[in-house]
């Protein structure tokens, strides 16, 4: 398949050769806290320890309860506290510990280090016969091709064990690997030696591998079930509450077959009045009737390690096998066994740096009179962040969240906090610019960035992960709810403007537009990049889609890809993207999705490589999605391809400085589908990226205070001088779903 090239008068896509750089373009050298401060001190390797690992798979043939001290002794090994334990001896007392500063986030150091990143979800990729998860990321010739394409990092996702523990067995995930319950590698996606061995592999080709740590819950694993019985420290890693069998009448009955059961608002009530617990918090995450009502469920009675029966109620923000760490227990506990778990990762594994989830919920507190209770937005967390960020960035890792907050909170926690946090702020904005052809509230979404003092190099710009597409558009319903914004002629509260918003994504990108996109509870719609634009383009059955279909949905996709690439922060993709991945049918995921969690359909099982083309479905059997883009090795043989075409773009980004420069302006624009983000590189360069998300060609000025009158203006794909800045304007010249960077070069003053 070929692209036809674009006309004259139209900047043209990055398909061409870009000139080598001319002393012009030269970058500056950075100058870090490390090397101002310390410019004579040595490179320090890091401290290394190793988690606990005495106990291996052969189990005692005992019964599993809290009077038997060999299922005791068992767990305390099997636990995450227990590993932390032993990880916090090694590392105690050495010097290597105090030699990289950490009291403030860097961003910019963190750009520097991984700038553009894989997302891997280790449920669907595809690997050849006898290759692991771990081992397929470790791979040589996948980081060849990451090389040539322009990533530099790979974010594992999810590998540690997780689910649970009934007896002596581990129980399945409950929230795809998110509900940790071990240090230990699960042995469906590898082993720590191949987690090792990929760390090294990345580095031999100048990359970083990125993993996570939940310092907000766990699975129901060995630390849960020894918190159950009562045993020493492990009740305080929990918000949880130990009921008086006198109260039981108060709690409902757990039904047969299962270890808890959410409690209804009724009994909420009830618990609270008796002061057991706080009761309703600021909303309930995941809400389903009759699934989960509440952030409250009750355990079963539990014997513990004295015989004594119990029932404790805990707290979970997201599902009830996800009990909830108590950051500011008098043991704790949950602050050591996170650390612990972030120290081994860094520093027993080998990666660089790690995603924090779900590190919002951290603190929680009684409301005042009947008000909810505080749980969002807590100092605790951004306390506890800044303990977290601080530890990591002591060995000489970065950190970002993953938390959709209000600009305000990624405001005010990124002066303490993660180096990094995920944009949901713009997402929704530019999905939303894709299908109505007009860019006013992802204009709208940068300027309320710019005007609270967000960086933009401080973000993490993506294209789909393994979620959702996010569009609760929290800064608008929390915070701003009240407040008074403009958009399309309207003036609208900040709870109208999301309301508005949020059904105009639902009325394009789901229902009878496009039915194989389903709402995802009250969080947003799951769907893949590319079946978004196919519903932005007007296809409602996937089995219509042409070759010619193809070619506009990777056109519209590469637009997307630059919106996110040619921005300061970090830019990241998923294999979804790479293989332009469309959702699976409801009816390939019917179990998964069966309580709601519709997500599951933008999960499909892809294959990178190709070399599996007759495979089915993933090693954990998540089914085989259609994918519209070739395998890698067959696309960096093709120019035309969309790694290709992305590889240009990323070209540009590094040449220039893109991803640690600033944002200056978004200026007004002559086309209500276009969008220019002016830009001051870090290597000292003018830049104004232009993009067009409506199908038409656009012809106008750009005016901004920024822009110098007579300043030359050359396109950064061709290299060509494509006019100069006069009486203000900056010209554009750009075809429907067309994107370029073009830089101002300032005349000399005279």
């Amino acid at each position: 398949m070929t692209v036809a090239e674009p006309a004259p008068e139209t900047t043209p896509l990055p398909l061409v050769d870009v000139p080598p750089p001319t002393a012009e373009d030269a970058e500056p050298t950075d100058v870090n806290y490390d090397e101002a401060f310390y410019p004579a001190r040595p490179r320090q390797a890091r401290p290394r320890a190793r988690r606990n690992q005495q106990f291996g798979d052969t189990l005692p043939p005992f019964e599993p309860v809290g009077t038997n001290p060999a299922y005791v002794e068992w767990l305390r090994g099997q636990s995450m506290l227990g590993d932390a334990k032993t990880l916090s001896r090694q590392l105690s007392g050495q010097a290597s510990m105090w030699q990289n500063p950490y009291a403030r986030p860097n961003p910019r150091k963190a750009v520097s280090t991984a700038s553009v990143w894989f997302t891997a979800y280790p449920l669907s990729l595809i690997t050849r016969p006898g290759q692991s998860f771990l081992a397929t990321l470790g791979d040589a010739r996948l980081w060849q091709a990451f090389e040539k394409i322009g990533i530099d990092a790979i974010h594992t996702g999810p590998v540690k064990r997780a689910g649970g523990l009934d007896g002596w067995e581990y129980t399945p995930s409950v929230d795809g690997h998110f509900d940790r319950v071990s240090m230990a590698i699960d042995p469906l996606f590898g082993t720590e030696d191949e987690f090792r061995a990929m760390c090294i592999t990345a580095k031999d080709h100048n990359g970083t591998i990125i993993d996570d740590i939940v310092p907000g819950h766990t699975g129901k694993g060995a630390d849960f079930r020894l918190a159950e019985m009562n045993h020493r420290d492990y009740p305080g890693l929990y918000h949880m509450i130990d009921v008086p069998e006198s109260d039981w009448h108060l709690l409902p009955d757990v039904p047969e077959g299962k270890d808890s059961v959410n409690i209804d608002p009724a009994a909420e009530r009830a618990l609270q009045e008796a002061g057991y617990i706080i009761g309703e918090l600021q909303r309930v995450i995941f809400y389903e009737p009759g699934v989960k009502e509440t952030n409250w469920s009750v355990t079963r009675p539990v014997v513990d390690t004295t015989g004594q029966v119990r029932r404790w109620v805990y707290l979970h923000y997201f599902k009830d096998g996800q009990p909830s760490l108590n950051w500011l227990d008098p043991t704790f506990s949950g602050m050591r066994l996170v650390m612990g778990d972030a120290l081994h990762s860094l520093l027993d594994l080998g990666t660089g740096a790690l995603r924090l989830d779900a590190n919002g919920f951290l603190g929680v507190e009684k409301g005042v009179e009947e008000a909810a209770g505080w749980s969002e937005g807590h100092p605790l967390s951004e306390a506890a962040n800044q303990l977290i960020g601080s530890m990591v960035r002591k060995v000489g890792g970065f950190t970002f969240q993953e938390l959709n907050l209000s600009i305000d909170d990624i405001q005010s926690t990124s002066a303490v906090g993660p180096d990094l946090s995920y944009d949901f702020v713009t997402r929704p904005g530019y999905h939303h610019a894709l299908v109505t052809q007009d860019t006013e509230f992802l204009r709208l979404t940068l300027h309320q960035a710019m005007e609270i003092g967000v960086d933009q190099a401080s973000l993490v710009h993506a294209l789909q992960n393994h979620d959702e597409l996010t569009y609760e558009l929290v800064h608008f319903v929390t915070r701003h709810r009240d407040e008074v914004f403009e958009l399309g002629g309207r003036s609208l509260t900040g709870a109208e403007l999301a309301e508005q918003v949020q059904s105009t994504l639902r009325e394009r990108i789901t229902g009878e537009a496009a039915p194989y996109n389903l709402v995802f509870t009250t969080n947003g719609i799951a769907c893949t990049t590319a079946s978004v634009i196919t519903a932005a383009l007007g296809i409602s059955d996937l089995d219509t889609i042409t070759e010619d279909d193809v070619e506009r949905i990777r056109n519209a996709h590469l637009l997307l890809a630059m919106y996110n690439a040619l921005q300061p922060g970090v830019f990241a993709l998923s294999g979804w993207d790479l293989r332009g991945v469309l959702p699976l049918e409801k009816d390939q995921v019917k179990s998964l999705i069966a309580h709601g969690d519709t997500r599951w359909v933008n999960r499909g099982a892809h294959d990178l490589a190709g070399s599996m083309s007759e495979t089915r479905m993933s090693g954990s059997g998540l089914p085989r999605a259609r994918s519209l883009y070739a395998s890698l090795p067959d696309q960096l043989a093709d120019d035309s391809s969309f790694a290709m075409r992305l590889a240009r773009v990323l070209e540009i980004r590094e040449r220039h400085g893109i991803a640690a420069g600033s944002l200056l302006d978004v200026p007004a624009v002559p086309h209500p589908g276009l969008l220019a983000m002016v830009q001051r590189t870090a290597t000292d360069a003018l830049a104004v990226t232009v993009l067009n998300f409506s199908t038409e060609d656009v012809e106008g000025g750009i005016a901004s205070e920024h822009l110098p009158d007579g300043a030359r203006v050359i396109d950064a794909f061709t290299g060509e001088t494509v006019g100069r800045v006069d009486g203000g304007k900056l010209p554009v010249r750009l075809g429907g779903h067309r994107g370029t960077t073009l830089l101002v070069r300032e005349p000399a003053s005279s």
